[in-house]
Order: structure tokens, then C-alpha cells, then sequence
């Protein structure tokens, strides 16, 4: 295992922490996944996308990596509140389809479009309908603790009495008597002691679809317990690192604490992280708010805010050139930065691979490969790293040009750095494997060994013609000792 100097900044401390897994090498992290009941859009990509890079970064330093990432399928109810449809419910029935086919159809698309941007799979993926009785007996214990209530056949947690013995808002920093003075009045409130309270189980209403038996009703859990639930029941009642968007830390993670506190007797998590949110014209991106475009509509560019379709190489990229805890907005002009960015990245690398070693090194690659692991170490701070990458390129070009050198082995270890960074760290893929990058390449192949033809005819008129044409669609062809290379023009 490589030398660990990884910081993490715990959201429950506020602070950098030096990581320090329970059990090394073994380490687990539990994510929040998505509600499945419409398309993924960029908003559901950062998460995945920043806790993907944690899951590489960690597996590249040597942990064994127990990654769990949920799938909410039940109980996630309109607005997150305790009272109303649960959205996949409310989908189902106004497609008129069952709820689990909902759940299926969404589930596919999601694994697809994760698939497109690289997204490692996660080592378990539960579903929160697959783990009912778990969620029932957890019910139980928290009861039996006497940090819960049962009312009219659901089940509601008692921030109250929880906050007399522990502190509820201890990730969040928020008082109980704040919470309770800002508290909206909802229908469904009456049931509860105080409006703080969160359901633990829901009976169901006659018109709702997705229930189950329990010793209170037939109902089903409420939002917060799945995770507690399934966190604990593949990592332990104590383990190293929970994730999920900022969006998540109160009321949802804030509730996590305080139902695995009750139910167990100690703080689930050692490490919590959260990403920060992504925004249009500094509003937060989200299918509740309108203003969410799929990652589909950006692969395709099929939505009125997207002047072009933008690859999901493109959308990563995008999404890792800034910090996991920075806001990131949304414009066509960033996007299109980070296309122009993600092309010379790829370029760079391509142009080391053909690099030639050299009788002696002039400059220290050694030094270059510890930046780069300085950067990761500093809370998985991508956008140093890429700026790092981007720093080396100048070698690269005075490689290329003759003006610095390498020996065999420290271009091996230039190129291992690159290759590691670029394709094991940040998960980005040269878009060149696709089909139709393929047959680009073979064509301006085809395209250089004519103008190559013609060079040697002396007829240089056709061979600058070749080139300007070229130069006016954007290819810029550069003519060496060893022959003509081309590449896409910024």
C-alpha cells in the first residue's frame, strides 16, 4: 500500500482530517444514490462523478474498498416532507404501470448514462424495497429505546427526547429550538409531538400503492431510516466515510446520526463528505425546481439551454475541473472551455506516448509525479491535479520539440504518471475509441500518406492546398523529420 498522507474534510468536524480507515486496508463508504422515478440529469452526475474519484483515489493507494451506494425505490415522499405521494407512486400511477416498473425502467437509464460517464459500479448496490424487515426492526429497536412513538398507526422519531440526551444537529450545527420555530405546518403534522419529529414508518392511505405489514400498519419507511439500515448492515454500526450531495446534510444525514445513535448507542460514521450542489445562473440545478436537463439532453444536445450536444468525457471533465465542495454553474461557455481542455489534455498524452528517450533527464520527474499526489492528498483536489497535468505539458511540447530530454526510464515514469492520473484517478477515456473517432483517424491517415505523395512529387502548391483546406475546418497539420501529425484546433 502506498504511503498515506490523504486529508479529508469531515463535514462533521468542519475541518481537514489526516484519513485513518478503522479497519486498514479495508474501507467503507456508503453514498447516497438516486430516487429512481425520472432520468438522471447534472445535478445526480456530480455526486456519482466526485465519489467515483474518492472510490478511485482510495483503491489507487492501495485500500480495499467496500463502496455502497443506495438505490431509493420506497418512501421518498413530495418535497421530502412526511406527508403526501411518494414520488415513484405518484410516476406509476400516472403512467398507469407498476411501481417496481418504474423503479426498473429509471434504474437501466441511470446505470446507462453512469456507464457513459465512467462511473465505476459501486461493490453493493442495495435498493431500500429490498430491505423491509431490516427497516422494521430497526423501527423496534429505536422504540424500545424510548426515542420513538407510535401515533395512529406510524411511527415518528422524538428529536425532543433524543436532543435531552444527545445533540440533534450536531453535522448540521442547527438548534433544536430553531428548527421548531422555523418549522412549516404541514398537513399530516397532527400526528407528531412536535413538528421536528420525523416519521421512522408511515401508515399508508387506502390510495397508496407501495405498503407493507408491520407491527403498527401497513405502511412503509420513511426516508432517512433506508440508510441507516443498509449502511449499517454492509459496513457496520461504525464505519469510514458516508457521502452525498450538500443538499443531504440536514435534514437527511442529520437524521441518519440521530436514528443510528438511538438504535445502536454510537455515531455511525467517521468521515462524512458531501459535494456541493451544481447551479443555472446561481440557482441549484434539481427536478424540483424545473430546471434540470438530463444528462441524455446533453449527450444529445436536445434542450433549449444547450447551444451544442457535449460528451460525457466532456461532462466529466467538466464536473472534476472544479472542487467536490465549490459550487459549479452551468454555461455553454464553461462547458465548451472544459471540451477545449479535455482535448488538449488527451492530445498531450498522445503526443507522450511517441516521445523518444533520450542520454540524460533535464528535469525532475519525480518532483512532477509528487505534485500530482499532493494535489489528490489535499481532499481529492482535481482541479489542482489537472492544473498540474496541464503544467506538464509544457514538457511534454519540450520533448516534442527537442529542447528538453528523458532517459528510458524517467519517460516511463513521466508517461505511468499521466496514464495513472488521467485514466485511473480522474476516470477520464480518450474519446478517439469511439467508432467515429476511428474512422477520422483513418481518414486524415489516408488524407497525410496522399499529401506525402504529392510532397515527394515536388508538387509543394497541392500540398499547402491540402493543408489550408484542412487549416479552414480546424486541423492544423504540423510537418517534422519523421513525417506530418495533425490535431484538432482550438
Amino acid at each position: 500500500m502506498k504511503e498515506n498522507n490523504l486529508t479529508i474534510y469531515n463535514s462533521l468536524s468542519r475541518k481537514k482530517e489526516k484519513f485513518e480507515p478503522l479497519n486498514p486496508p479495508f474501507t467503507g463508504m456508503y453514498v447516497c444514490g438516486p430516487t429512481v422515478y425520472g432520468d438522471a440529469h447534472l445535478g445526480h452526475a456530480r455526486p456519482a462523478v466526485t465519489f467515483d474519484l474518492v472510490f478511485r483515489y482510495l483503491k489507487f493507494l492501495g485500500y480495499k474498498v467496500r463502496y455502497v451506494r443506495n438505490i431509493t425505490d420506497v418512501g421518498h415522499l413530495e418535497n421530502d416532507a412526511d406527508a403526501g405521494e411518494d414520488k415513484i407512486a405518484k410516476r406509476a400511477r400516472l403512467e398507469q404501470i407498476e411501481p417496481m416498473e418504474v423503479v426498473q425502467y429509471y434504474t437501466d437509464r441511470y446505470h446507462g448514462d453512469m456507464d457513459l460517464l465512467n462511473v465505476m459500479k459501486p461493490s453493493i448496490e442495495p435498493r431500500a424495497s429490498g430491505h423491509i424487515i431490516e427497516q422494521i426492526e430497526m423501527v423496534k429497536k429505536i422504540l424500545s429505546q424510548g426515542f420513538a412513538y407510535e401515533s395512529e398507526g406510524s411511527v415518528y422519531f422524538d428529536v425532543t427526547k433524543y436532543n435531552n440526551e444527545h445533540h440533534y444537529g450536531i453535522l448540521s450545527g442547527r438548534k433544536l429550538e430553531d428548527m421548531i420555530a422555523t418549522t412549516r405546518e404541514l398537513e399530516g403534522q397532527e400526528e407528531k409531538k412536535n413538528p421536528a419529529d420525523f416519521a421512522l414508518w408511515k401508515k399508508a392511505q387506502p390510495e397508496h400503492i407501495m405498503r407493507w405489514p408491520s407491527p403498527w400498519s401497513e405502511g412503509f419507511p420513511g426516508w432517512h431510516l433506508e440508510c441507516s439500515v443498509m449502511g449499517t448492515k454492509y459496513l457496520g454500526e461504525h464505519f469510514d466515510i458516508h457521502g452525498g450531495g450538500m443538499d443531504l446534510l440536514f435534514p437527511h444525514h442529520e437524521s441518519e446520526i440521530a436514528q443510528s445513535v438511538a438504535a445502536n448507542g454510537r455515531h455511525p460514521v467517521k468521515y462524512w463528505v458531501h459535494n456541493n450542489m451544481i447551479t443555472l445562473n446561481g440557482q441549484k440545478m434539481g427536478k424540483s425546481l424545473g430546471n434540470a436537463i438530463s444528462l441524455q439532453d446533453f449527450f444529445a444536445g436536445n434542450h433549449r439551454l444547450l447551444e451544442k450536444p457535449y460528451s460525457p468525457m466532456n461532462i466529466r471533465f467538466f464536473i472534476l475541473q472544479a472542487h467536490y465542495r465549490s459550487t459549479l454553474d452551468f454555461s455553454n461557455e464553461a462547458l465548451q472551455g472544459s471540451e477545449k481542455g479535455f482535448r488538449r489534455l488527451m492530445s498531450a498524452y498522445s503526443l507522450l506516448e511517441k516521445i523518444k528517450p533520450a542520454g540524460n533527464s533535464t528535469f525532475d520527474v519525480n518532483a512532477f509525479r509528487s505534485r500530482c499526489l499532493e494535489a489528490m492528498d489535499d481532499d481529492f483536489n482535481s482541479p489542482v491535479l489537472i492544473a498540474t497535468l496541464f503544467d506538464g505539458i509544457k514538457h511534454i511540447n519540450g520533448l516534442k520539440e527537442g529542447k528538453e530530454s528523458l532517459t528510458q526510464n524517467d519517460l516511463e515514469s513521466f508517461r505511468t504518471t499521466y496514464r495513472e492520473f488521467i485514466f485511473d484517478v480522474l476516470g477520464l477515456l480518450p474519446e478517439e475509441d469511439d467508432s467515429k473517432g476511428e474512422l477520422v483517424s483513418s481518414l486524415m491517415q489516408t488524407i497525410l500518406s496522399v499529401r506525402q505523395k504529392v510532397r515527394a512529387e515536388k508538387n509543394f502548391a497541392l500540398s499547402d492546398m491540402i493543408r489550408d483546406e484542412l487549416a479552414r475546418i480546424n486541423i492544423k497539420i504540423k510537418d517534422t523529420k519523421e513525417g506530418a501529425e495533425w490535431e484538432i484546433g482550438e
